[in-house]
């Protein structure tokens, strides 16, 4: 006997990206607009149609049986075709339009208007939004369709199922100030930067993670006085006169620094990382990703052109 959805397919499969991303099943329900017991029987229904049990259930949710990832890892490839095919139809019509949504990490952040800039003057009915995330939960948001694209780490932590566009090597910097201990010099080691006061990115950030097994590996404590997961709270310690702190050389470049504060090379060793964008790898990409991914690829060569040898 044929069996017969009920409802729509779309969203109970939404049902199931929601709970996985929520972790609640209240919070999952209010993320879909829907009473818990409507989510509860769309998710009843799914596993009535498939014939297996997808959710561990008790008086709160417990994850998914191995069925129900296998379910999960289906609902996000169809609700992502299901949106591109939606995008590829009103392109057909009206041109590229909608809402694109990038993940960045905080290091990465000055990098978004060079890429979101020349893309509207291509296609003016397209608007973004920009969220700062650490490199973990830019993975994450992407793979649970809450953002259509990311900006981050290419080669620290596995990626997953990304294609990739790398776009420029990330170094580092030491800001500190011009009349304090390091003010003179012309670069300083990994090692040293453990005898100054720094204010660093919080432990959740890659950069962090990347400074502090720099400073490991250099024999150097890595003990800072203070930690923000936003740029804008370090440099604005760092202005003070009486805070150093460890920046990505592509942020010390773009700001004016006053004359109190100096931007020094760290070497011994000298490190970069790749840094580039990362979409979802799906046989249907939606037309305002692929457009994005094409767009990057443009930047990622003129960027390539401004990059010194390493």
């Amino acid at each position: 006997m044929r069996r017969h959805w009920n409802g729509s397919l779309i969203d109970k499969l939404n049902y199931v990206i929601a709970l996985a991303r929520e972790q609640h099943f209240g919070r999952a329900a209010e993320a879909c607009g829907v009473t818990q017991p409507t989510m509860s029987a769309g998710l009843k229904q799914i596993e009535e149609q498939l014939g297996v049990v997808i959710v561990r259930r008790s008086s709160r949710f417990q994850g998914f049986t191995p069925e129900g990832e296998h379910v999960l890892a289906w609902a996000r490839r169809i609700v992502g075709d299901a949106k591109a095919m939606r995008q590829d139809l009103d392109a057909l019509k009206r041109g590229l339009t909608g809402h694109l949504r990038l993940a960045i990490i905080p290091t990465a952040l000055s990098m978004g208007a060079a890429l979101t800039t020349p893309f509207r003057d291509r296609h003016p009915g397209v608007r973004f939004s920009i969220i700062s995330r650490s490199s973990t939960d830019v993975l994450k948001e992407l793979s649970n369709l809450d953002v259509d694209a990311g900006i981050t780490y290419l080669e620290n932590e596995p990626l997953g199922g990304v294609k990739t566009v790398p776009l420029y090597h990330e170094g580092y910097r030491l800001l500190t100030a011009a009349a304090g201990p390091m003010g003179g010099r012309t670069s300083v080691s990994w090692r040293e930067l453990g005898e100054i006061p720094l204010c660093l990115l919080t432990p959740d950030m890659q950069n962090r993670r990347i400074i502090d097994q720099m400073m490991h590996d250099s024999h150097a404590p890595a003990a800072p006085l203070l930690e923000s997961n936003s740029i804008t709270a370090l440099l604005s310690h760092v202005m003070t006169g009486q805070w150093s702190s460890v920046m990505p050389s592509t942020i010390t470049d773009s700001i004016l620094l006053p004359a109190h504060v100096r931007s020094i090379p760290i070497q011994a060793p000298t490190v970069v990382h790749l840094i580039g964008l990362v979409v979802p790898q799906r046989y249907s990409i939606s037309p305002l990703t692929n457009a994005l991914v094409r767009e990057a690829e443009r930047l990622a060569i003129s960027l390539q052109t401004q990059e010194p040898e390493r």
